[in-house]
């Protein structure tokens, strides 16, 4: 089973951006202890703060791969091209929010790529990552 995790816009940035909301470990510190979570599952990682980016690889995997874990970061909030990209793939994607989105600002209430996607997952940490690869391996 081949699972991709892609983050968008600023993600890059964990441990270091509002560790109060996201934590203080980077996102490459965590992956490793997923990999090894999930010995059988191959987890691949991308991120990109530029939404075409997100888009062209989406379109690269979304067609092989088994499932897509998207954070797409502020991009949730903004992005059709984002919902008409998972619409058009085979592979199923889940979203992912470290942080619960519906206890922030009013403008991240909403997503456009939610009715795109398998399901949504926000507000476990990195942990959202995690129940997001196993409702994907099912």
């Amino acid at each position: 089973m081949k699972i991709i995790i892609i983050n968008g816009p600023n993600l890059n940035l964990l441990g270091v951006r509002e560790p109060g909301i996201y934590g203080a470990e980077s996102f490459e510190q965590y992956l490793p202890q997923l990999q090894a979570r999930y010995p059988a599952i191959e987890i691949a990682y991308y991120q990109s703060n530029i939404e075409g980016e997100l888009i062209n690889k989406m379109q690269e995997v979304g067609f092989t791969y088994d499932g897509i874990v998207l954070n797409a970061g502020a991009y949730t909030h903004t992005s059709v091209a984002l919902h008409d990209c998972i619409r058009s793939l085979k592979t199923p994607v889940v979203e992912v929010h470290i942080s619960n989105v519906h206890q922030r600002e009013e403008f991240r209430h909403h997503s456009m790529i939610s009715a795109a996607c398998r399901g949504v997952i926000c507000g476990f940490g990195f942990d959202s990552y995690r129940l997001a690869v196993e409702a994907l391996a099912g």
